[in-house]
């Protein structure tokens, strides 16, 4: 790995700070050659700061350390991006990350899906959704058209249609979701569970 902390004439390079885990952005920080190298050999993230002009580990003083997990250098040599476990707050004002977010696992689209079936459910309506209309008929109507959909994915595996096997995996995942809800989980919980199996 060869970065070019001279492209700037300050020796310094951007360090995007990313949580292995969940893929959320925590921070932004620079890092000379001799960060970097201590980075490398303590396996805590380390920074130069610009306002102490020194080198600073975080969690130095508040024991929230960035434990190095990766590094990847970007295509031009001159930017990191450095995947960490974080301890604790990311923030020096207590928040996750530098963005007041929280560091929650998140799967993109289908976390998004989740938020809308939750709304359906807690602002029941019925005749107007899909979904409301299920968790109206309770949980053996949803279990039910999970069945339906596993098997339905069966069929069209063992078949030559990939379109076909894609949209009845589309309608199995999404009335799975909906089962999750209606028995009080979200997919973060299988997700814990496959975690730990996996220790």
């Amino acid at each position: 790995m060869t970065i070019n902390f001279n492209k700037n004439n300050d020796g310094l390079v951007p360090a995007v700070i990313q949580d292995a885990i969940t893929k959320n952005v925590l921070m932004l920080g620079y890092m000379n050659e001799e960060a970097f190298n201590k980075t490398k050999e303590s396996k805590k993230v380390t920074f130069y700061s610009r306002t102490k002009q020194r080198l600073w580990t975080k969690g130095e003083e508040s024991g929230h350390y960035l434990n190095l997990v990766d590094i990847k250098l970007d295509c031009d040599n001159d930017a990191l991006l450095i995947q960490v476990n974080p301890i604790g707050a990311t923030c020096h004002k207590g928040s996750d990350t530098c963005w007041n977010e929280s560091n929650n696992e998140n799967f993109g689209f289908v976390s998004k899906l989740e938020t809308i079936i939750a709304d359906r459910k807690a602002n029941f309506n019925p005749e107007d959704s899909y979904v409301s209309s299920l968790f109206s008929k309770g949980i053996n109507k949803i279990a039910q058209k999970v069945g339906e959909e596993a098997v339905e994915v069966v069929i069209e595996a063992k078949d030559d249609n990939d379109d076909l096997f894609i949209n009845e995996s589309a309608d199995l995942l999404f009335h799975y979701l909906i089962l999750l809800q209606a028995k009080g989980f979200t997919l973060k919980d299988v997700v814990k569970t496959l975690k730990e199996r996996h220790k």
